[in-house]
């Protein structure tokens, strides 16, 4: 297969998936949120994930959901403690240097690369922005990706990337709930030993969202997912927890017009 012809089928593939996925901008975030809040708020991961122990003391002592915590982190830096952006955030939940970090009491740059204090950090961010915005995790998520005097109170003329952030996170809750795909919990498989395979990278969210939703029409069955990697840099990866897995998912994206490379 040469270079031009692969090309010439992403573009063509990408078309294909930008107009196929249109439905999926259509979710509410604000009535997930409220949905998740009233039905799901203590449910429990499919699979264990990285800093557990962090995890579950930020969300008992400052009396968050675990998932949603799980959520944010994954969105933000997938579990990464060494993460850093080029906005100047850092570690696990990204906290913003310094003017967020020095909100919550830390003055040292190097303690945002301790896990824990990190998890501590952003939970209780979260905690003070769902209790500005009376509960409404939607608007909280808004103000804890833009910051909280960009958020009305209102919840009128929400900034567009900030609305968007919003559904990020969400998606990344539906992979820490499985809930689409109905999987019962299997505490013994763990999250980092899951294997991933770059697909593409987009200068645009809602490229990577769309390319995504295309596929997951196109090829049910695949576990896909895109990270935000930096500004400008949206990746799309393919998660998988064996060889067979990563053998039948391949042979999915064969079938959806999306050869993997060898």
């Amino acid at each position: 297969m040469t270079v031009r012809f692969l090309i010439r089928l992403l573009v063509a593939a990408l078309a294909a998936f930008t107009v196929e996925a249109t439905a999926s901008s259509d979710i509410d975030p604000a009535a997930a949120w409220e949905h998740y809040a009233k039905q799901d708020f203590a449910a429990e991961p499919r699979v264990r994930f990285p800093h557990e122990t962090c995890f579950r003391v930020a969300a008992l002592e400052h009396d968050l959901p675990y998932t949603l915590l799980l959520a944010v982190a994954r969105g933000e830096s997938d579990f990464d403690e060494m993460a850093r952006s080029k906005a100047n955030a850092h570690g696990v939940m990204q906290i913003l240097w310094p003017i967020t970090a020095q909100h919550l009491g830390i003055y040292r740059l190097s303690e945002l690369y301790e896990p824990c204090t990190n998890i501590d950090a952003g939970a209780r961010y979260l905690k003070e922005m769902i209790g500005r915005y009376d509960g409404d995790i939607h608007l909280a998520l808004a103000a804890y990706n833009y910051g909280p005097e960009r958020i009305s109170g209102s919840g009128t003329d929400i900034p567009s990337g900030a609305s968007w952030y919003s559904s990020y996170i969400l998606r990344h809750l539906d992979f820490v709930l499985s809930s689409s795909r109905g999987s019962e919990p299997d505490t013994d498989n763990l999250y980092s030993e899951f294997g991933r395979s770059t697909l593409l990278s987009f200068g645009e969210p809602y490229r990577a969202e769309a390319f995504v939703a295309g596929l997951e029409q196109r090829a049910p069955g695949l576990r896909l997912d895109w990270f935000r990697k930096g500004i400008g840099e949206f990746t799309v990866v393919l998660i998988y927890a064996d060889r067979d897995e990563f053998e039948r998912s391949a042979g999915l994206l064969r079938s959806a017009g999306f050869p993997l490379a060898r």
